[in-house]
């Protein structure tokens, strides 16, 4: 008998390092043709993927350290939309309908999100990649996400990170730290831990928002937390 996915609809945030994945140029093609590979066997499985897209690959906001902190984020949002147009073209060629929705109009280049037609194209089995996270400047693409994920009601949302979980402190700077199965986001704002944006932490309480953190290094793990397996750690809300 084939395991069933214990999510319907899924919201995957990946950043935009580990498109990168140390290849050449800003998307290391073999990589996301590995990811391509398992999102269609989600899909297969009957889940619903939303995408959303972060720019660390070509520019992080925090690097206009002498720029206005708005335009600075407005580069941001653009190079998130560079990675949602490269995402959803090695989709398409390896296999995956997917549509690039975003925030920011730029209608010659992907469709405007709307949250009717984000659900459309989800129901219809296409992957849909989320670009210039919610428009607006000072907000992460890990609060961007979470808002993605309650507008579209997302069961879960899936945070593929550099690291394979949530430790009570940077494992590689200090090696007693513990790895976590499990956290409230009640905790991650009372220790001050790095999990997720303050933001996006106290958006998730309220909302009631599940995460799972867990590590791209083996891309087969998001078919594995689609599916229930026990990897990374779980943020309750």
């Amino acid at each position: 008998m084939n395991q069933k996915p214990k999510y319907q609809r899924v919201l995957l945030k990946l950043s935009g390092e580990a498109l990168a994945k140390g290849g050449e140029g800003i998307v290391n093609q073999e990589f996301v043709k590995t990811i391509a590979g398992v999102l269609r066997r989600c899909l297969d499985a009957g889940v619903e993927i939303g995408v959303i897209v972060g720019a660390g690959n070509i520019w992080r906001g925090r690097q206009g350290v002498n720029m206005d902190p708005t335009r600075a984020d407005s580069m941001g949002m653009l190079a998130t939309a560079i990675n949602a147009l490269a995402l959803e073209d090695a989709f398409c060629r390896y296999g995956v309908e997917a549509h690039a929705m975003t925030a920011v109009e730029m209608t010659r280049f992907a469709e405007p999100y709307a949250r009717d037609n984000a659900i459309a194209h989800l129901k219809e089995g296409s992957v849909v990649i989320f670009g210039c996270g919610l428009g607006i400047p000072f907000l992460s693409t890990d609060t961007a996400a979470v808002v993605r994920a309650a507008e579209i009601g997302a069961d879960i949302v899936l945070m593929a990170k550099n690291i394979d979980a949530i430790y009570t402190a940077d494992p590689v700077k200090d090696p007693t730290a513990v790895r976590l199965e499990e956290i409230s986001c009640r905790e991650i704002l009372e220790k001050q831990l790095s999990a997720l944006d303050s933001t996006a932490t106290a958006f998730c309480m309220d909302h009631k928002i599940p995460v799972l953190a867990f590590g791209l290094s083996d891309p087969e793990n998001i078919y594995r937390a689609v599916m229930g397996e026990k990897i990374g750690t779980v943020i309750t809300p």
